[in-house]
């Protein structure tokens, strides 16, 4: 049976609400309790809807990329690399996709050995490489599901390493490094005159936005 339309608001705060809490705590730090007092809900109510915090956990993991909405542009290298750098900004300010990446490194802490939230990104790589592929913008010798699964692990630890290093203030100028190394290994070199290595305009002025609204601006 579908849930209300009531219930399945009241879910969707108690997931924001738990992501707001592993996201600043992780997993092991986390407290059902601090869950229940950030959204305003009763244990009662997280009970209904999670079996235990490892459900929780499971079920904010899964929703990393609800509230996504990648780039639009035509399928390929240059959307690919516009959903990558729309990533690094959202990684600096999503709080429900920096809960679920947060989750994917820690699943161990709670019993899980889960690839589907990589294994959907390689699937997305794989489709905007493909489309490269087709319009003869790869380089021959190129494996496109290899160059997808290279893609999300050089992604994922570069994402890492600039939380631990700026708390991912870098993480723009290091997702632009990294394909400053990678495009010569996949792409033709008249494909790489085209590609333009920083967020698209509709990303800048976004940004410009967030910042207007801020105190003081």
């Amino acid at each position: 049976m579908a849930e209300s339309p009531r219930a399945a608001k009241t879910r969707e705060a108690i997931i924001q609400a738990a992501a707001g809490v592993f996201e600043q705590h992780g997993y092991n730090g986390a407290r059902l309790s601090m869950i229940t007092s950030r959204s305003g809900l009763t244990m009662g109510a997280i009970y209904f809807h999670f079996t235990s915090k490892d459900d929780l956990a499971r079920a904010v993991m899964a929703a990393q990329a609800d509230d996504l909405v990648l780039p639009d542009g035509e399928r390929g290298l240059q959307r690919l690399i516009d959903i990558t750098l729309y990533l690094a900004s959202e990684l600096q300010r999503n709080v429900l996709l920096r809960a679920g990446v947060r989750l994917a490194i820690e699943q161990g802490s709670f019993g899980v050995r889960d690839s589907t939230p990589y294994l959907q990104w390689v699937d997305r790589f794989r489709d905007e490489l493909g489309a490269a592929e087709a319009v003869g913008d790869l380089l021959p010798e190129v494996v496109v599901a290899d160059v997808a699964q290279l893609l999300v692990s050089s992604y994922s630890g570069t994402q890492l390493l600039s939380e631990i290093a700026t708390d991912r203030a870098d993480l723009p100028e290091r997702i632009v490094r990294m394909w400053t190394y990678l495009l010569p290994g996949i792409a033709t070199p008249e494909a790489r005159t085209r590609l333009r290595l920083e967020p698209s305009v509709a990303d800048r002025a976004d940004d410009a936005d967030r910042g207007n609204d801020q105190p003081g601006r």
